[in-house]
């Protein structure tokens, strides 16, 4: 197996109890801080090149986010590292009992193209801060950031430890063939499944960061320019390629009504007249992404939005209405500038349509009514759930990261 000398040098430098000493854990998270900071200009041209990625989207979702996590870490990592005492019962009053928190030892993390640096670091930092050695697989698909961290990342953190391997599809299942304590990956449900498969077989416990349809309910209570525009922000930032994007509106037939020139107005607002030209709009990431996202547009029909230069990988922000639940833009995650609006007619048809698909990563709802809010929290599931927003509980540290399924 490809790599088998590589994970076996870690796991020696993992027995010898190297990583164990808040003082090296400390040492390696500051190393890493040092390469966000030195590599910034890198960084921004990497994503760039990989997507047009604007740098505000950079500078926020990948740089912000991963030292917000150093920071969280480095002032908490002495508390975390504690044994905690725990209960006694009668016969052990004389013990000592606690829970001691161990590293897992030599762990995996394969990244995804999206947030190449943000989604590879951050369970990096978590993974340093816990005392493992650890094999990073950087996604091939956003070139420029793999080369990035294969040539850069190396020169900041201890090579006994800490390695980044480049592969593609045929060589990552021959990785994955190696014995890993933990695998955390991030990418989609179909990829998740050969993970977890491969996991299964060293009974290799995972962390699957994967994604799926999450909805946005916007009740006929609510600011209307307000949602429009925080749906157009958390639906276009990154050309739609987020994982916790809102993926479809349900909504009243009224609301529709209003929503539509709110949004059409919000769009303006953020790319101007011709999103092609605006240097705050990224790109799909690649021809074969651009195909499947272009596809996806002959449901429903197009209100806003709509234009095409398959050269440019550019698709601009579209709305779609008249879409129905069996049309294929509703069967697949659309990881992509595409927004389509679903009737329903009142909130429980909303909860009872939510409730009938896969369990969403992240679930929005828009109301100024607390009581419609409580109601979707209470009766559905997600990941994670954000009211009269989007995405932004992904920028606290303190909020877990979580799912069930997809």
């Amino acid at each position: 197996s490809p790599h088998a000398d590589l994970v076996s040098h870690l796991r020696a430098a993992w027995l010898s109890g190297k990583t164990r000493p808040m003082e090296y854990r400390v040492a390696q998270l500051e190393a890493l801080g040092r390469f966000l900071d030195e590599n910034k200009q890198d960084i921004l041209k990497a994503t760039a090149l990989d997507m047009r990625k604007p740098p505000f989207e950079v500078e926020l979702s990948e740089i912000f986010i991963c030292r917000s996590e150093l920071n969280h870490t480095l002032n908490h990592l002495g508390t975390w590292m504690k044994d905690e005492h725990v209960e006694k019962n009668w016969v052990t009053q004389l013990d000592s009992a606690f829970i001691r928190k161990d590293p897992y030892g030599v762990v995996l993390i394969i990244g995804p193209w999206n947030y190449p640096i943000n989604l590879l670091l951050v369970p990096l930092i978590g993974a340093i801060a816990a005392g493992n050695c650890v094999v990073m697989k950087p996604s091939e698909i956003s070139r420029n950031v793999e080369r990035l961290v294969a040539e850069m990342l190396p020169r900041y953190l201890d090579k006994d430890c800490f390695a980044v391997v480049t592969a593609g599809v045929e060589e990552t299942t021959r990785l994955l063939e190696n014995k890993f304590d933990y695998i955390f990956f991030t990418g989609s449900p179909s990829v998740g499944k050969i993970v977890m498969a491969a996991a299964a077989k060293h009974l290799t416990p995972v962390t699957l960061e994967l994604g799926g349809k999450n909805p946005c309910y916007v009740s006929d209570t609510c600011d209307v320019q307000n949602v429009a525009r925080r749906v157009a922000w958390g639906r276009f930032f990154n050309a739609g390629q987020t994982c916790v994007a809102p993926d479809y509106v349900l909504c009243s037939a009224e609301m529709q009504e209003k929503l539509l020139p709110a949004l059409r107005e919000a769009i303006a607002e953020f790319y101007g007249s011709n999103p092609q030209e605006s240097p705050d709009f990224a790109r799909i990431v690649g021809d074969k992404q651009f195909q499947r996202v272009q596809a996806l547009l002959r449901s429903g029909r197009v209100v806003i939005g709509g234009q095409m230069d398959a050269q440019a990988r550019y698709i601009a922000p579209t709305v779609l209405v008249d879409v129905q639940q069996d049309d294929p833009i509703m069967q697949e995650e659309i990881f992509g500038p595409i927004l389509p609006i679903l009737t329903v007619a009142s909130v429980d048809d909303a909860i009872a349509f939510i409730n009938a698909q896969e369990r969403p990563l992240a679930l929005y709802v828009f109301s100024s009514c607390k009581k419609v809010v409580n109601r979707v929290l209470e009766r559905t599931s997600s990941g994670g759930f954000c009211a009269n927003d989007t995405i932004m509980h992904m920028t606290l540290t303190s909020l877990p990261f979580g799912g069930i399924g997809t």
